[in-house]
Parts: structure tokens; C-alpha cells; sequence
């Protein structure tokens, strides 16, 4: 009955440690419940001897839950040397029986106290890669507002300047060229369709950007404006991510000079040099708050992930300037 009452209290002892160390802590009084432990394992074996021996695994689990450096050290491998060293009837009177009995008990004194050890440890492995998983999640979550912002950015701010481009100049018409005003207003509400079917598109990360059709629609809308444009965009064979790359910054680029600018001039020129795909929209008129919004922070980001950089800069003469360089080899 004492036997049993022992190991109860010492089973309880143990899963007290136990749940603590899975999470990561040690319970409140744990060098009283270590004590109280030690005490419990040690004093029966005075009257049990080997037949409580076994229970010394819990001590041997209990101190690398709870303590840390040489104590740990002492309390792990304690147990063991005394089972080593200490002569018991049992062990016979060979050296070869003592020998085999003492590997025999060490090994099931290691065995049990690794069981116990090891079950904790996967406890908190398993918390550990639940938690991991939850911030993938967050973070994934996270990349995905930026990029559905991002591309609404670019894509609305487009759409957008070119509707609001072809209303002024549909409202302009209206009293001089009737005709001349109908066609603006009908490719007003084929960009209001296609900024549609682009929101969807993003939605499903599935929109599509192609450079040779960027720059024509950003002669198409320069034209339209008024404005003096002049193209030369000749990188064949580039690599698909490069180019999207350089077909994002042509629209936003364009917006800019339609949002932020009384432009009469603009430039948009593309080559290779030096392995690098390099982009460079020029404008003049440009206003001082021109390049400090969000959208050029986005197509920064868009050439950060391919190793490339965009960046905006005001230069002589009242000009804005817009240069992308993007690494082939990176993509």
C-alpha cells in the first residue's frame, strides 16, 4: 500500500513537471517538487531495493526538464553512476553478472527517462510548428493585401487617368466635334470594361502585362493628351518576370505623367546594357510632389524581388525622370 501511495505521488510529481517543460516553463515551487521527487524515488528503495530502482528514471527526466547546466549534468547522470558502482546482492558474485546487470539497469534507467523527456520535447516541437505555421499563414496573408494593393494601385491609377483623360476631352468635343466626342466617350467605357476585368483578374492573381501592349496604350493615351511622345522600346526575348516588371513601370510611369504633370513632352526608351534590362520614361512640366507616392514604392518593390532597382528623380528643366533596372540573370 505505501509502494503504491509512493508511486502515485511520484507519477503526480512527475506529470507536474512534465506539462510545465511542454510549455516551454517550470511550475511554480519546482525545487520543493524536485526535492520532494528525489525524496520519494530514494527513500523506499531502503526498504524496496531493486524492485524500486526503476523509479529513478522519473528523477533522471525531472532534472533535464527543470535544470540547466552542470546541475542537470549531475542530476542526469547520477542515477546512473550509482547503478554502476553500487553493489547489489543481485548482481552475483562474477564480475562478468555485475557487469551485465549494470549495463542492464543503466540502459533501462536511460530508456525510461529519455520515453519521458522525449515525449515533452514533441509536445513542444509540435506547439512550436503549429505556431510556425500560423505565422506563414499571417504572413502569406500579409504578401497578399500588398500585392492585390499594389496591382489595384497601379491598375486603378491607370484606368483611372485615362478615364478621366477621355471625359475631359469627350466634354471638350462635344460643342465642336460631335463625332470626335461619341468615339471618346466609347473608349471611355472600353477602359471602364477593361479596368473591370482587371480587378477580377487581380482578385485572382491571374492579370497579365505585357510590354509591347503598355507602350502602346501609353502612346495611345500620350496622343490623346496632347502630348509629344516619343518611343523606342526594342528588348526582345526577354524573360517573362523582367518584362512584367518593365510593362508595370510603363503604366505607372505613364499615370504620373498624366496625374502629376502639365507635360508636353515625354520620352520612353528601353535597352540592354550591361546584362541589365534598363527603362527610362523622362517627362518634362513635372510637378515637385510628382514621384513621392505609393505607386512608385510598389514598382520599387516589384524590381527589389528580381534583384533590379526604380527610382524617381526631379532633373533640369522642370523634368521628371523615371529609371528601372532590372538584372536579366535574376529572373
Amino acid at each position: 500500500m505505501i509502494a503504491v501511495l509512493a508511486a502515485l505521488a511520484v507519477g503526480a510529481l512527475q506529470l507536474r513537471h512534465s506539462f510545465a517543460a511542454a510549455g516551454g516553463e517550470r511550475p511554480r515551487g519546482w525545487p520543493w517538487t524536485l526535492s520532494a521527487l528525489i525524496v520519494l524515488v530514494y527513500l523506499p528503495m531502503v526498504w524496496f531495493t531493486l524492485d524500486w530502482a526503476p523509479m529513478q528514471y522519473f528523477v533522471i527526466a525531472s532534472g533535464a526538464m527543470l535544470l540547466r547546466g552542470w546541475p542537470a549534468a549531475t542530476m542526469v547522470t547520477a542515477p546512473l553512476v550509482g547503478m554502476a558502482t553500487v553493489p547489489l546482492p543481485i548482481y552475483g558474485d562474477s564480475g562478468a553478472q555485475r557487469a551485465f546487470f549494470a549495463v542492464y539497469w543503466i540502459v533501462g534507467l536511460v530508456i525510461g527517462a529519455v520515453a519521458l523527456y522525449g515525449s515533452v520535447r514533441l509536445v513542444r516541437v509540435v506547439d512550436e510548428l503549429y505556431a510556425a505555421r500560423a505565422e506563414l499563414a499571417e504572413l502569406a496573408i500579409g504578401r497578399e493585401r500588398l500585392r492585390i494593393s499594389r496591382d489595384l494601385h497601379d491598375l486603378l491609377g491607370h484606368s483611372l487617368s485615362a478615364v478621366s483623360l477621355k471625359g475631359d476631352l469627350a466634354r471638350r468635343l462635344l460643342h465642336s466635334d460631335i463625332h470626335a466626342a461619341r468615339a471618346e466617350i466609347e473608349g471611355l467605357t472600353g477602359v471602364a470594361r477593361d479596368a473591370l476585368r482587371d480587378i477580377r483578374a487581380v482578385t485572382r492573381d491571374e492579370h497579365a502585362v505585357s510590354l509591347r501592349t503598355e507602350t502602346d496604350g501609353a502612346a495611345a493615351l500620350l496622343g490623346a493628351a496632347g502630348i509629344d511622345a516619343r518611343i523606342d522600346v526594342d528588348l526582345p526575348g526577354l524573360p517573362p518576370a523582367v518584362e512584367a516588371v518593365l510593362a508595370w513601370a510603363v503604366r505607372e510611369g505613364i499615370t504620373n505623367v498624366l496625374r502629376h504633370s502639365q507635360a508636353s513632352t515625354c520620352s520612353i526608351t528601353a535597352a540592354r546594357r550591361g546584362g541589365m534590362a534598363r527603362l527610362e520614361i523622362v517627362n518634362d512640366g513635372a510637378h515637385l510632389s510628382a514621384g513621392r507616392g505609393s505607386g512608385l514604392a510598389g514598382l520599387a518593390e516589384r524590381a527589389r524581388a528580381l534583384s533590379g532597382s526604380a527610382s524617381g528623380e526631379h532633373t533640369r528643366g522642370g523634368r521628371f525622370r523615371l529609371l528601372v533596372e532590372i538584372p536579366e540573370e535574376a529572373a
